[in-house]
């Protein structure tokens, strides 16, 4: 599954351990927004441990799946696009 996490977090110590937390997960593409390509046991282990440390109220995450089509049609001007790594059985 391709997901984009998206994050607006004020305290620098919260987003620099959140930052921290999601190069284990994706790739940085822009200052606070990650491209990840995850099944779901690790998109619930990445939601898991952001969950555990932001403050609801002040922190605020965004989580969107992109299905495969959709990730076929995004545009981006400067930059590349997280590849899908495929699979081909012959």
């Amino acid at each position: 599954m391709f997901l984009v996490v998206s994050y607006d977090i004020p305290d620098d110590r919260r987003r620099t351990r959140l930052h921290r937390q999601l190069k284990g997960f994706g790739t940085r593409v822009q200052y606070s927004v990650f491209e990840c390509i995850l099944d779901e046991r690790d998109i619930a282990r990445l939601q898991a441990a952001v969950h555990s440390f932001i403050q609801r109220g002040q922190d605020h995450v965004r989580y969107y799946r992109l299905c495969e089509a959709c990730v076929q049609r995004i545009q981006a001007l400067g930059g590349t696009v997280t590849q899908v790594e495929r699979t081909h059985v012959v």
